[in-house]
């Protein structure tokens, strides 16, 4: 089923078409080569195929470049500038901070490599084929004669939209390859009519093929994916992809089956499955990025539903705010980072455990006088920040740790224990203990005042 169509609004007012589409814990943000028509596409079953593949484990963005399908037209082709700010209104519209691009053929991965240079904080990721320049030049020979360029545009303007001769052009690495049944040059021929007129693709074209956007690669910090078909030649073969590659810091390269400059003309199925398996790799190396090694702390009130039962809740409600103060103050003192707070318990994170638990101990000895007993628990291990939370394994571990302690009691595992050697703290064996839901048996230990 085709997608519903929307439009967001430039920042110079014009309106960008585009779809929003599928789920998943990345968002793809598709850069059309040349020309597009948004709804066209979806009647081609291999394109559909593709799209409906990649929207099975990530959100789905596709629009059509102003000038094309059914984006507002223009006088004069956009800048590069320009095609970025459309980008970026797309993102907005539809409510993405960052998202990983997919750029292919004409255009396509000069435009999604040229965004990601400019706005690295929103690009997770670039998938692209190696089609980044149209013309030879210096150093570059693949991609076409510009002595023969405008003889050879004029032809194919002139076999624009023509059901027999249109698809030679570019979606087959050569004559031969192109999709040779009827209803493939039907569709492409509705395709190239819906998209553009012949004075648009035309103009379309020409910008492309000046465009060269081969000094600004290494600016690209994204994470790079450079795939090719492996029986393809000139501009879409391995040896102009390792080209590329080798321009982006830390590329990868996949090849494919097949030939086609169009990479979903052939079965789409490995280019989907390759750019999937690549972003799955990058987010969990974002995710390893945002790893740091923290001691966490819990502490919560002994007895508090007795109490509160006891005083009212009015007076309850005061010795809290006062129960807070002082948790806050020592934190602060500690260097500790409050990460959430649930009732009468504190979640808060430290970088060095000494201090962890000296802000324990004084948090203990700060609440008598307000006749309150809190238990504490630490651990020290890896953690994962999640927006302005964080979560992992040594969470869990530390608040299992924390439901072991009695009134006044200061408890830490063995790591703890380990890291603080030479600190001055004193550690009693408390025992093993089994911690619900957390594997083996782990040992514990008390943090005492020296006497």
């Amino acid at each position: 089923m085709t997608p519903r169509t929307q439009w967001a609004r430039a920042v110079d007012g014009a309106y960008i078409a585009y779809q929003d589409f599928g789920e998943g814990p990345i968002t793809l943000a598709v850069v059309h080569g040349w020309l597009s028509h948004l709804e066209v596409y979806w009647e081609q079953p291999r394109y559909a195929q593709l799209m409906n593949r990649l929207a099975r484990q990530m959100r789905v963005l596709v629009f059509d470049k102003r000038g094309t399908g059914m984006s507002d037209r223009f006088e004069q082709p956009p800048d590069l500038e320009t095609r970025m700010d459309d980008v970026r209104a797309v993102l907005d519209a539809a409510g993405v901070e960052r998202a990983a691009l997919l750029g292919w053929g004409t255009g396509g991965p000069a435009s999604a490599l040229f965004f990601a240079a400019t706005y690295p904080e929103r690009t997770i990721a670039v998938c692209c084929d190696p089609q980044i320049l149209d013309r030879q030049a210096p150093g570059y020979p693949w991609g076409g004669d510009p002595g023969e360029y405008d003889e050879e545009e004029s032809r194919f303007m002139a076999d624009w939209g023509h059901e027999e001769r249109m698809p030679q052009y570019g979606f087959g690495g050569r004559p031969e390859d192109a999709p040779q049944d009827e209803g493939f040059k039907r569709w492409f021929a509705r395709w190239a009519r819906f998209s553009a007129t012949p004075g648009a693709a035309w103009a379309f074209s020409r910008m492309w093929f000046e465009t060269d956007v081969r000094d600004i690669l290494p600016a690209v910090r994204a994470p790079a994916l450079v795939f090719f078909r492996v029986d393809a030649e000139g501009d879409s073969s391995e040896e102009h992809a390792r080209y590329l590659a080798s321009r982006l810091a830390g590329a990868r390269v996949v090849g494919l089956p097949g030939s086609a400059v169009v990479v979903w003309a052939e079965d789409p199925e490995p280019l989907a499955a390759a750019v999937e398996s690549f972003l799955a790799s990058v987010a969990e190396e974002e995710a390893d990025f945002d790893r740091v090694l923290a001691t966490v702390l819990f502490t919560d009130i002994v007895g508090s539903s007795e109490q509160a039962a006891q005083l009212g809740d009015r007076r309850w409600k005061e010795l809290l705010e006062q129960h807070h103060q002082a948790v806050r103050t020592l934190l602060a003192r500690y260097r500790g980072q409050e990460i959430d707070t649930a009732g009468d318990g504190f979640f808060a994170s430290f970088d060095g455990p000494a201090r962890a638990v000296r802000c324990a101990q004084a948090i203990v000895d700060a609440v008598v006088p307000l006749g309150l007993e809190i238990r504490a628990g630490l651990h020290t291990g890896e953690i994962q920040t999640i927006g302005d939370k964080i979560g992992g394994l040594a969470v869990n571990i530390g608040a299992r740790v924390g439901g072991e302690a009695g009134a006044s009691e200061v408890l830490v595992s063995q790591t703890v224990k380990d890291l603080t050697v030479g600190s001055g703290l004193t550690f009693e064996d408390a025992g093993e203990h089994e911690l619900k839901g957390i594997p083996d048996r782990w040992r514990l230990y008390r943090a005492v005042r020296p006497a």
